[in-house]
């Protein structure tokens, strides 16, 4: 029998995937992760980008592009609490190339230390959302 990890990906507004999966991959904070089964247990902050979720049934890779959040990595279970979580396929390239010059012109604009942190973040954010949805396309 194939071992299987339990993986549950949720943000502030819902349950967004919940099911076993044969490995997972996620941007840690120090790098991006690789989860197989009976990984030693682990707590840390996820950045922004693409979650790839590898179902045991060989279904097709699910893509999750997360904004941030906290991983917590047990034996048979990975649970990923996101700021913001969208599934692969909700994802909108126009919107997200739009809503990125509008925060490149905000960052032109801005002053203050605070307001510039806050405008950088959501450029990386973005950024990072961008980058998951063109390696969706190219799947």
């Amino acid at each position: 029998m194939e071992h299987t990890i339990h993986v549950d990906v949720v943000s502030a507004e819902q349950a967004i995937y919940s099911g076993e999966a044969s490995f997972v991959v996620l941007p840690g904070e120090a790098g991006e992760l690789g989860i197989y089964p009976r990984h030693i247990p682990l707590i840390t902050r996820i950045k922004p980008g693409a979650v790839r979720i590898r179902p045991s049934d060989g279904s097709e890779e699910q893509l999750i592009f997360v904004a941030g959040g906290i991983l917590e990595v047990q034996p048979n279970v990975v649970t990923v609490l996101a700021d913001t979580a969208i599934r692969g396929h909700d994802l909108d390239e126009a919107k997200a190339t739009e809503a990125l010059k509008r925060a490149e012109e905000s960052r032109r604009s801005a002053t203050d230390k605070q307001e510039i942190a806050v405008v950088e973040s959501e450029l990386a954010m973005l950024a990072a959302q961008l980058a998951a949805i063109r390696k969706l396309r190219r799947k």
